[in-house]
């Protein structure tokens, strides 16, 4: 216990330390993220995460203080690997469907096809790289990300723990350590951002660690408990799919049109957007660890599925496209009318 509790520390700290040590080369080099266009903000503080959170882990195993395992060990590199891949798109700018390939090929090297077969195998990674998305997605938001990753990681920790997977549930511990010191740079106004190298990472560790821990049970009820230990991220990528496809644009092409995007149309502050978002990824992971316990019956995953499709189909309604636009062809007659 009372090396857990040091581990999470120094990961917080060394993630704290690194993140605002990171801000100034980040800025210099003009890595920023540019869809903030009022405020550019730099995007290496997925790297501050990812040499925290392996660099912690790591020695925890190599000083057999909390020895990681294989399965573990396998996918903390394997997240490396995505991490690096997210580091290229944050600094050349690397097409989404190339993040996507090379995340969907890292988390087949980490499914367990011995347990849930090489369907359920491929399905597995199909999803992992859908998740690993979904939390690149988040990270248009200050605070999103990083705090529905938090939250994830305890929940996954969680059933880790229950399951006596203990090298897992230190990977996972640390991870929510890493992104709490993290945060304290990335609330609102932000002065850093996880980048696709963080969130690409902290998506992709999350979901394969909530495989792992599903393995052994039906395919039918851990397709629901995954998908409560991921309800925001997962109901934020289906949102933008759909309005995306339904407004006829691309689907790679960016706008504004995330929920939290769409939760800041109906009023709410960033900081608002957030919390509300944090209350729906809290409520949604403590169903899906009741459920994974066994504490709950497996039907109440229906209520988190109904409460996102609510959620899904109501913002859905909320214009999003074309508002510059418009806003700034007002602005413009405006203009007008006063030089007469």
């Amino acid at each position: 216990m009372l090396y857990g509790i040091l581990a999470a520390t120094t990961a917080l700290l060394l993630s704290a330390v690194l993140a605002a040590l990171l801000r100034v080369p980040a800025t210099r080099a003009r890595i920023l993220d540019r869809r903030r266009r009022t405020r550019p903000v730099p995007l290496l503080g997925g790297l501050a995460v990812v040499i925290a959170v392996a660099s912690v882990t790591w020695g925890c195993d190599w000083t057999g203080v909390a020895p990681l395992g294989d399965d573990v060990g396998g996918l903390l590199v394997a997240g490396s690997a995505v991490a690096a891949l997210g580091l290229v798109a944050d600094v050349w700018r690397l097409k989404t469907r190339f993040l996507v390939f090379g995340t969907a090929v890292a988390a087949a090297c980490v499914v367990p096809y011995g347990e849930i077969g090489v369907p359920g195998g491929l399905l597995a990674a199909a999803w992992i790289a859908f998740v690993a998305a979904a939390f690149k997605g988040l990270d248009h938001a200050d605070g999103l990300a990083g705090t529905v990753g938090v939250i994830t990681a305890f929940g996954v920790g969680a059933c880790a723990a229950m399951e006596v997977m203990d090298g897992l549930a230190v990977l996972l511990s640390v991870l929510a350590a890493a992104l709490t010191g993290f945060l304290m740079h990335n609330w609102h106004p932000a002065r850093i951002a996880l980048g696709a190298c963080g969130s690409l990472f902290t998506g992709f560790v999350l979901a394969s660690a909530a495989v792992l821990t599903r393995s052994g049970h039906d395919l039918g009820s851990s397709a629901g408990v995954l998908f409560a230990l991921t309800a925001v991220a997962s109901a934020d990528a289906v949102l933008v799919l759909l309005s995306r496809r339904l407004a006829g644009r691309a689907l790679a092409r960016g706008g504004p049109d995330h929920l939290a995007h769409r939760l800041r149309r109906l009023g709410l502050t960033p900081q608002g957007a957030v919390v509300l978002l944090a209350i729906g990824a809290f409520s949604g992971v403590l169903v899906g660890v009741f459920v994974h316990n066994g504490w709950v019956a497996e039907s109440a995953v229906i209520w988190v599925v109904g409460g996102a499709a609510v959620v899904v189909l109501g913002l859905l309604k909320v214009s999003v496209y074309g508002v510059r636009r418009a806003v700034s062809t007002q602005v413009r007659t405006q203009l007008r009318v006063r030089n007469g």
